[in-house]
């Protein structure tokens, strides 16, 4: 679940800082190339005007109407050259730039405004640092822009942008949770859990009424001569069916090598004293019966509990079977 949530936190992100931004900016610019070339050098103008106290030349207007190109004086009494390229096609490079440069030197402006939709490109930003021109390209128009735009058309361009971006959460959290439910489901598949059978209780059976109780095993066991106490140490070291702890760990030890060695086996590993894991390759119907014959030569390994691990590549549980059962 904290995969989950990081990789939904970070898509949120990037789809209301980044992608909600973008999309608004993509249909605000739009807006804008649709409005008519004297709208869009008004609303520049009233934009300067009000951003920045910019006022119109009146030296620079022969009937007052609206121009693609236009001086405007700036609160210090500077003259700016203001060159409007109305249109997202605008691909804009030195020539142009070059242009407005010699443009506003025989006005003697003091600099150029060059504004467009479109996109300057590197050239034409280098040409302009050097022939003193401010660039508004597509790229930082709209925000400078977006409050001269009609309430309606404004409110429309956001609240789809925001749609978007609430509809595409959505999305994100759904595929967020599926990754994590799919990491999880991975690893606890790579890592199956192991449990200790429970120890076997012998069933005593209820005395029936009017019976002296059922004696116990301690009880129904005869007392052993003092010979044959003598002897008893002996007979447990040798005895097959209590083997110590070094006779047992031998006798995994030669089924893990056998298993290894064995075509179709790729390992036997034993995870505890009763529990022998195993992965192979053959199936199986073809695999038991050689994990069975190792098995089956130490009596004491006859119940152990073998875990049958999904053969690589293939989609199958983890199985835990018995070749002997007490």
């Amino acid at each position: 679940m904290f995969l989950a949530l990081v990789v939904w936190s970070a898509a949120t992100v990037y789809l209301w800082w980044v992608r909600r931004r973008r999309d608004e900016t993509r249909a605000g610019l739009a807006a804008l190339a649709n409005l008519h070339w004297r709208e869009f050098s008004e609303i520049i103008r009233r934009a300067l005007h009000d951003q920045r106290g910019w006022q119109m030349a009146t030296a620079a207007m022969d009937d007052g109407a609206p121009r693609s190109d236009f001086q405007m004086r700036a609160a210090d009494g500077g003259l700016w050259t203001v060159s409007c390229k109305h249109g997202r096609a605008y691909r804009i490079g030195a020539a142009a730039v070059n242009e407005l440069g010699t443009a506003l030197r025989l006005a003697g402006a003091q600099g150029g405004l060059l504004i467009t939709e479109g996109k300057v490109e590197r050239e034409g930003v280098l040409a302009a640092e050097k022939q003193g021109v401010e660039i508004l390209d597509g790229r930082r128009i709209w925000p400078v822009l977006k409050p001269y735009l009609a309430a309606e058309t404004e409110n429309r361009i956001v609240h789809v942008a925001r749609r978007r971006a609430q509809r595409h959460t959505g999305i994100a959290a759904l595929a967020s949770l599926t990754l994590g439910l799919l990491v999880g489901l991975g690893y606890l598949s790579s890592h199956p859990p192991t449990s200790t059978p429970a120890p076997v209780v012998a069933h005593v059976p209820a005395p029936a009424p009017g019976s002296a109780p059922a004696a116990t095993p301690a009880q129904t066991t005869p007392a052993l001569p003092a010979a044959a106490h003598a002897s008893a140490p002996a007979a447990a070291a040798t005895s097959r069916d209590e083997p110590d702890a070094a006779t047992l760990d031998r006798d995994q030890a030669a089924v893990s090598r056998a298993l290894a060695q064995t075509p179709g086996i790729t390992r036997g590993i034993w995870l505890t004293r009763l529990t022998l894991a195993v992965d192979r390759e053959a199936e199986d119907a073809i695999a038991w019966p050689l994990i069975c014959r190792e098995v089956e030569r130490y009596p004491m390994l006859r119940t152990v509990r073998i875990q049958l691990n999904p053969r690589p590549g293939v989609d199958e549980p983890v199985r835990w079977r018995q070749c002997s059962t007490i």
